[in-house]
């Protein structure tokens, strides 16, 4: 392995230069990389002569464009047996943002500088932060299967994903988030008041029960009498049903959990079984999972709008049913003053369904209650000084 300079002269008789690394990769084949730099040159030499040892280098040549590994990457995903929705999700990210930018592009090729000039363009098309982030973690999945297979030695994504939760950007990212408003994305505790007057028919017990227990929709949707203890008051959630109403397990294991239900809904859904006869709790006329679009444009919806809960006349204030989980977070939180549960938040986790405790802190932290920092400074200050 060795790095040369090269000389020619063009047919016009102009003096023409060249640096080329000469090497032998670990299968035994022989490759040659021209460069006009030195410096690019001996780069490539001393990363290479690495990955030849570590016996992980692919030679461009042999190299798959974005385009190949991201189907080779797809198909380990159906091996897998994802589920339809997320799978599809996979597929969106791949053939809506990643090809289109970075089909035609070999993965021997991909540099930092690259990926974020791909990010740049994301950005510049009109693609929001939080999509342009999902776009980069799947392009991070595509290469991380393609140095599984050994088509790739580094996982460029992952090297800037590392440096950036070094810097600044993540807090950067959090600010672009913001934090959640009551008001404008979690609904008072006057405008939920509000709603369970207009709560009527099929609906009101679903409603009701998403305002009261905080379940995703898809939880609710795949409710089954059989985890849903009257005697004791309290609900298991076992299972959710995705946007093609197929059956799956919780989104993590702590979302299988036990939520309890205050005496409100506990004599709801007490009068709803008695009318129920089908093993789903909320159910369509068949017996079916409902679809979400009917649970919110029919129930949700028009409750708001009978309620006043409006951003124009007409037009409900919250657009999904996500927002009664807020409330339902929020409620945990609350002082009981104020008419909450002033739970700790390792409850609100549980009670949420989350992954980690960070996730709600992160997503929540911000709800709990202060207690008066100028008292407890002064009580602080007394004792100091007492003697």
């Amino acid at each position: 392995m060795a790095v040369r300079k090269r000389s020619w002269k063009t047919k016009l008789g102009r003096a023409q230069e060249a640096w080329t690394v000469d090497y032998v990769d670990q299968a035994g084949d022989r490759h040659i990389r021209t460069f006009t730099r030195k410096k690019d040159a001996d780069t490539f030499h001393a990363s290479v002569n690495v990955e030849v040892g570590l016996g992980i280098h692919t030679a461009p040549s042999k190299s798959p464009t974005v385009a190949e590994a991201a189907e080779l990457y797809l198909q380990t995903c159906r091996q897998e047996e994802l589920e339809r929705t997320t799978l599809d999700t996979y597929k969106q990210h791949v053939t809506l943002h990643i090809i289109p930018l970075l089909g035609t592009v070999r993965l021997s090729e991909l540099t930092t500088p690259l990926i974020r000039n791909f990010i740049d363009r994301l950005r510049q098309s009109g693609r929001s932060p939080a999509i342009t982030k999902k776009i980069l973690v799947r392009l991070g999945s595509i290469l991380a299967d393609s140095q599984e297979r050994g088509l790739v030695a580094q996982n460029v994504v992952r090297n800037l994903q590392a440096k950036k939760r070094r810097g600044g950007d993540r807090q950067a990212e959090a600010r672009a988030r913001g934090k959640l408003k009551v008001g404008v994305d979690i609904p008072t505790p006057d405008e939920i008041r509000a709603l369970i007057v207009q709560l009527h028919g099929r609906w009101r017990p679903l409603l009701l029960t998403a305002i009261f227990t905080g379940l995703r929709a898809s939880e609710l949707r795949a409710l089954s009498w059989r985890d849903v203890d009257l005697k004791r008051g309290e609900l298991h959630v076992r299972r959710r049903a995705d946007r093609y109403n197929a059956f799956g397990a919780p989104k993590s294991a702590a979302g299988e959990r036990t939520v309890p239900l205050p005496p409100i809904l506990l004599n709801t859904l007490k009068q709803h079984r008695v009318a129920s006869k089908h093993d789903l709790v909320f159910g369509n006329g068949r017996g079916n999972v409902e679809n979400i679009g009917n649970i919110v444009n029919r129930g949700f919806h028009p409750a708001q709008v009978a309620a006043g809960i409006i951003r124009m006349p007409g037009k409900a204030k919250y657009t999904g049913l996500h927002s009664l989980r807020h409330f339902y977070a929020s409620w945990c939180i609350n002082r009981r003053v104020d008419g909450g549960q002033e739970l700790p938040l390792k409850v609100v986790q549980s009670r949420m369904g989350h992954s980690s405790i960070t996730m709600t802190a992160d997503t929540y932290g911000h709800l709990f209650p202060r207690t008066d920092d100028g008292s407890e400074l002064a009580i602080a200050e007394r004792g100091l000084y007492a003697t």
